[in-house]
């Protein structure tokens, strides 16, 4: 088998000789169930990042800790809940790093140019950098409810998991960050307003 060296955990899966059929079947599955999820992953990515290749870093990050790890998945459990737990922890150390470090400088806009060159009908365009823009001035907490409930289709329950919270917190923040969409998105944004003057 040409490529990277497996870890211990996953060489006998790789190994036919060594590995059981069901074995090798279980691990057949997980690795097409998680081929299923990138999609999921990286819209979820894009959604928090804004930036097409930091998103993909992520997926990628995101990918190679699931599989470098998949002895730890407990299969017949939620496999999407599991990345997704994954993706949230590796985006949130990302974040607390990122304010430890001091400013890198000069930011690179690569991404936004690549973004703005996708023509799309103005008022959709317009709409969408709008619900972007008021998504970007949510809590880290509240923007990740919303966006794994509202856009990724998780339950309350799964949402939970993935974010190590109880689901009475899920809700609550889901009902605060979509009262603080609504209220951007009809200009009605207190903060903006009291900042602007």
């Amino acid at each position: 088998m040409d490529g990277p060296a497996l870890s211990p955990a996953l060489r006998k899966y790789a190994d036919p000789k060594s590995a059981n059929r069901q074995e090798t079947e279980t691990l057949t599955g997980i690795r097409q169930d998680i081929v299923a999820e990138v999609p999921r992953l990286r819209r979820y990515a894009l959604s928090l990042l804004r930036d097409s290749v930091a998103a993909d870093d992520l997926v990628q990050d995101c990918l190679e800790r699931g599989i470098s790890r998949i002895h730890l998945f407990q299969p017949g459990t939620n496999l999407r809940a599991w990345l997704f737990t994954i993706m949230h922890n590796l985006h949130i150390n990302a974040v607390l790093k990122a304010r430890r470090a001091p400013p890198a400088g000069i930011r690179d806009d690569a991404a936004e140019s690549h973004r703005s060159a996708i023509p799309a009908s103005q008022g959709d365009g317009l709409m969408v950098r709008d619900l972007e823009r008021a998504l970007d001035k949510l809590s880290l907490d509240q923007k990740a409810v919303v966006l794994l409930v509202g856009v990724e289709g998780l339950s309350y329950a799964e949402t939970a998991a993935v974010l190590e919270v109880p689901v009475g917190t899920v809700m609550s923040r889901l009902a605060r960050g979509r009262r603080r969409l609504r209220e951007i998105m009809e200009g009605n944004d207190q903060d903006s307003e009291e900042s602007g003057s």
